[in-house]
């Protein structure tokens, strides 16, 4: 099973790429709302160690943006629990995803997190940064200071690209996402 991992900056089109390989995906993002949602032993952590701001499950999205936003070390306290859950749950998709022959892991956090090793295929999306920008603007729930806060718990930009195996010019085309993913895929399988 070849295990590729999606790097890149906040809103740079990583879930869509991930997607667009066709294969399994193991999404973070989606697996954080389900865990806020359904884990009763996460809130209960969360509560512990914040309980100022968990005090009622299932978790709302504004308890964990009232955490991070009010002081700077909530971001990591929650992280490293939720790390925790996500691992668990990454263990059991690939357990579940073992006769396939790729699996696309789509997890923020990929390389800060050491959730990947030396036989990870990793591919580096690069977005202009003004399309960034513009695009997260979009999103209805988009907040500057929470973008700010995650960008400070991220490794950067250059160091991620120089670790990946390939770049993804993302220019938010469906058919130039199509051409580089073919292209990689075909390399991959060689």
């Amino acid at each position: 099973m070849i295990k590729i991992g999606i790097l890149g900056d906040i809103g740079s089109g990583k879930s869509y790429v991930a997607r667009s390989f066709g294969y399994p995906v193991f999404d973070a993002d989606r697996e954080v709302s389900k865990l806020y949602k359904t884990n009763k032993k996460t809130f209960k952590k969360l509560k512990k160690i914040l309980p100022n701001y968990f005090k009622k499950f299932p978790i709302e999205k504004y308890q964990v943006l009232n955490a991070i936003l009010d002081k700077k070390q909530n971001l990591k306290k929650i992280v490293k629990i939720i790390h925790i859950e996500i691992r668990k749950k990454m263990k059991i998709f690939l357990k579940r995803n073992e006769k396939k022959k790729i699996v696309i892991l789509d997890i923020p956090l990929l390389l800060e997190n050491k959730i990947n090793n030396k036989t990870y295929v990793l591919i580096f999306v690069q977005s202009k940064k003004s399309e960034v920008i513009k695009r997260l603007k979009k999103r209805k729930n988009f907040n500057q200071n929470l973008f700010k806060k995650f960008k400070k718990i991220q490794l950067p930009l250059d160091y991620k690209k120089k670790k990946s195996n390939f770049v993804i010019k993302n220019d938010f085309t469906q058919a130039t996402v199509k051409k580089y993913v073919k292209n990689i895929i075909k390399q991959i399988l060689k």
